[in-house]
């Protein structure tokens, strides 16, 4: 049976969503042999404006390219919580920067308050790098890519001379996910 999984990156311009889901996608499509689509979206700001990068994985051919039922939702601002959460499938998972997102409305999917910034900021030392700290946790929560896969994405994708501080955030996700997982906060994921 075929699988697919979409994932929405959401926030605003600046905290590197986009390249986080060029990440995602080329870890599946390039190191995990699967097939992937990577879309990007954003307001007319550089920075502060609304941002979101979809991410759809599958075994299978992928005949649409936008993602309509949303696996799993990452939401660092408030607005973006707001705005995509009732796209998030029922039993899909939405994590939110619990920093920032004073509002998140419980709905039909598992909600998960996590200190994406805050994390990124104090074991990382970089608030910058809050993108890769989420993918961390993403990758140990859904398992949709492989922890090696990513990995080889982030060195071919960030900014030469930042790979050793992003490798840092992506396991601070990693843990962060693992901690979830053993306290019993999110189930045990499964391909």
């Amino acid at each position: 049976m075929s699988f697919r999984y979409e994932v929405r990156l959401s926030g605003e311009g600046g905290q590197g969503l986009v390249l986080a889901g060029k990440i995602l996608a080329e870890a599946a499509a390039i190191y995990d042999n699967l097939n992937a689509t990577q879309s990007q979206s954003y307001g007319p700001e550089a920075r502060g404006g609304a941002s979101r990068s979809e991410v759809i994985i599958s075994d299978d051919d992928i005949d649409y390219p936008k993602a309509v039922n949303i696996d799993l939702l990452l939401a660092l601002t408030q607005e973006s919580f707001d705005r995509y959460s009732t796209d998030v499938k029922p039993g899909g998972i939405v994590i939110v920067d619990e920093e920032v997102v004073k509002q998140a409305v419980p709905g039909n999917f598992r909600l998960l308050k996590i200190p994406v910034t805050q994390l990124a900021r104090e074991k990382a030392g970089r608030a910058l790098v809050a993108n890769i700290v989420a993918l961390g946790i993403i990758a140990g929560i859904s398992k949709i890519v492989s922890e090696n896969a990513l990995k080889m994405a982030i060195g071919a994708r960030v900014p030469r001379g930042t790979e050793e501080l992003n490798n840092k955030a992506f396991q601070i996700g990693l843990d962060e996910a693992r901690r979830l997982i053993k306290d019993k906060i999110i189930e045990k994921p499964g391909k």
